[in-house]
């Protein structure tokens, strides 16, 4: 694994853009934002910068380390959780981005969201009266004990369910956004993307209008095209999205396999499908709706609604751990750490976030006259 000790940050940003370029175009543009708000706090810098968690992964403890490795989603955390419709037009909720899927120790999942879950809380995104350590294990026990099941809010999981519903208000807003995207001509994008987003369009959908999107953080450089049309009285959009390998194969310097493992993720996790999400050669197409959202945290009135989220995201972790290991294996190696195990090794990951953080702001700060 490359060395985090001897390389800086500057050093392993550059490294990794390097290597992710060879496999897909990046956007300068996006790039240099990313690098910006990397700087604006740690919860973005952590959002951003999963390539270097791979690499610091090294300094957790070493019993949390080497844990029972599942098909894992990698770059974990509050945010990566979102709602779509199933083939029946169920809400669903879970996890909705698996871009750095790779075989990993489960705990790195746990590790990585519950020290996004401090990030959060620290820098008032989230307000949490408990601690989040034990919110996360007990949904991730419950889920495993339960042998997984779909976020399905039509009929369960009624405080989730008021908590989705409440953030599905103003579909305006929604297509007012899409609509303030910039216009790029069907022919300044690749074939290839075109074809992507075309096969998830419905039949007789016109007024066609392409567009390029900037979301996200860590995905931020990566090229994302949107198609807009009119159908059956309103608007449909499809969106496709550069998929490449995870970093971890770039920290891990190829060991672990050589493919993109989202579809593979999708297919096994206990869990509702969106038929709308797809993985066309290098692109990750799928449907972009109002009801297709995240949960803002901030928008949280509760205490208590915040502690059940993140219960839920407990729970969805092992739904997708279950996908490639059995329920009696991963419960197990949970019951034989000792109490306190995950709130310890977030402690040592904040350290080194923090510590890099630091001085990436301090290399990027802009020079005094």
């Amino acid at each position: 694994m490359k060395n985090a000790r001897k390389m800086t940050i500057r050093k392993a940003t550059a490294s990794y853009e390097a290597w992710l370029g060879e496999q897909i175009p990046l956007l300068k543009e996006g790039l240099e934002r990313k690098h910006h708000l990397m700087r604006s706090g740690m919860f973005p810098f952590l959002r951003a910068t999963y390539y270097r968690w791979v690499q610091l992964w090294v300094q957790a403890p070493q019993a949390v380390r080497t844990a029972k490795e599942v098909l894992a989603v990698g770059d974990l955390h509050v945010e990566n959780f979102g709602t779509w419709r199933d083939a029946e037009g169920r809400l669903v909720w879970g996890v909705n981005d698996f871009d750095e899927a790779f075989r990993l120790p489960y705990t790195n999942d746990l590790v990585r969201l519950a020290t996004s879950a401090r990030l959060a809380v620290a820098e008032g995104h989230l307000t949490v009266n408990g601690e989040v350590e034990g919110a996360i294990l007990a949904g991730y026990r419950e889920g495993l004990e339960a042998g997984g099941r779909p976020f399905v809010l039509a009929e369960h999981w009624k405080a989730l369910r008021r908590m989705a519903l409440e953030q599905l208000g103003h579909p305006d807003k929604f297509w007012d956004k899409l609509g303030d995207l910039p216009t790029v001509a069907a022919d300044q994008i690749p074939r290839s993307a075109v074809k992507a987003l075309g096969e998830l369009l419905a039949e007789g959908g016109v007024n066609l209008r392409y567009a390029v999107r900037e979301a996200g953080l860590g995905s931020l450089g990566r090229q994302r095209f949107v198609v807009i049309a009119d159908w059956c009285g309103g608007k449909v959009a499809r969106e496709a999205k550069a998929l490449a390998r995870s970093a971890s194969l770039w920290a891990t310097e190829g060991e672990g396999g050589a493919k993109a493992l989202y579809r593979e993720i999708l297919d096994k996790a206990v869990r509702a499908q969106d038929p709308f999400v797809t993985v066309k050669r290098r692109w990750i197409a799928r449907r972009l709706a109002p009801d297709c959202a995240r949960i803002e945290l901030a928008e949280l009135e509760k205490e208590k609604e915040a502690e059940r989220l993140l219960h839920a995201m407990g729970w969805e972790t092992a739904n997708v751990h279950l996908g490639s290991a059995t329920a009696a294996a991963l419960l197990l190696d949970l019951v034989s750490r000792p109490d306190g195990w995950l709130h310890k090794a977030v402690e040592e990951m904040l350290t080194e976030v923090r510590e890099d953080w630091e001085a990436w702001k301090k290399e990027a700060a802009p020079a005094k006259n």
